[in-house]
């Protein structure tokens, strides 16, 4: 398994995470399997969110690890606030501690290793937010603090109040919704990719240390589908193949391995819950990608090299 920091805490997080957001999808049993095998990986991050099946996700995966003699300490769980769904987006003070303190019971943890603010709030006051932050940390409630799909100046105006560093931004990347990447390359062109929708996160981010973590890798446009096997994408699959051959691994595999091969160092949200496609995904960490076959691949997925 690769290890990062997560942004300049001195903590080495597993490269790959595991997503819980669809862990009611399966029984409890077999979810336990699950955390086990990822432990066995030595894959130690686990993320979650308030929102997920209104809650339920944490309280399973608690009810999961129960079953298992996987120690909390040996665990880092990050969950995310701020979404009422179909109301608001809300970074209140009173809506941010509500909402740690329902993922704190579900997960039956005194603690989270790390909270993010799920989606931007439009109404956002940061001085509610550090008050917040500061509430949490001091009473050990969360170690650590970041966000979730924010721009720069998003993060900039949060960072203004907060004491704490911001350590991850989670944000939506694959080979085949790499805005992030193509505004680069296509810099000073008239070209679609060119236009910047994001700030240039990517490099704020590696600018100010804060880790990526790729949400949707296998997904295009705005979760409309996986790309893996679409008849949408039938050169990159093709490439994708190719590579999967040359490196004797899935076509799953090398997804993530492009993405772990950018210096960036980002973690990847994996959100499967079947054991033989996790296992692909870890393998991911194993394969030293070359930087010709990463760009292979980036041309591949309708990007131009100018």
């Amino acid at each position: 398994m690769k290890f990062v920091e997560l942004g300049k805490t001195g903590m080495q997080v597993s490269a790959i995470t595991v997503g819980c957001m669809r862990i009611n999808s399966i029984e409890v049993n077999e979810a336990a399997k699950l955390i086990e095998l990822a432990v066995e990986n030595q894959v130690n991050y686990f993320d979650h969110a308030d929102i997920y099946d209104a809650g339920e996700c944490e309280s399973t995966f608690q009810k999961a690890l129960a079953l298992t003699d996987i120690k909390r300490e040996d665990l880092i769980l990050q969950s995310k606030c701020g979404i009422v769904p179909g109301v608001m987006h809300d970074f209140s003070k009173k809506h941010i501690l509500k909402s740690v303190e329902g993922s704190l019971k579900r997960l039956n943890t005194e603690y989270l290793d790390v909270l993010l603010l799920h989606r931007p709030d439009a109404l956002v006051e940061p001085e509610e937010v550090a008050e917040a932050f500061d509430e949490l940390y001091e009473s050990g409630k969360v170690k650590y603090f970041g966000v979730s799909n924010q721009n720069p100046m998003q993060i900039e105006l949060l960072k203004k109040f907060v004491r704490q560093p911001l350590v991850a931004n989670q944000l939506q990347v694959s080979l085949a919704h790499s805005g992030m990447i193509s505004n680069g390359v296509e810099m000073n062109m008239l070209t679609d990719r060119a236009i910047c929708r994001d700030g240039s996160i990517l490099d704020y981010s590696r600018l100010h240390d804060m880790t990526i973590q790729a949400w949707s890798p296998f997904q295009y446009g705005s979760i409309e589908g996986p790309f893996l096997g679409s008849d949408k994408f039938p050169v990159l699959n093709q490439k994708i193949d190719e590579m999967a051959q040359k490196y004797d691994v899935t076509n799953t595999t090398i997804a993530v391995a492009w993405l772990l091969r950018h210096p960036a160092n980002m973690q990847v949200i994996s959100g499967t819950m079947t054991q033989k496609r996790f296992t692909d995904i870890c393998k991911a960490t194993e394969i030293q990608m070359s930087r010709e076959d990463w760009y292979e691949l980036y041309v591949a997925a309708g990007n131009i090299l100018p």
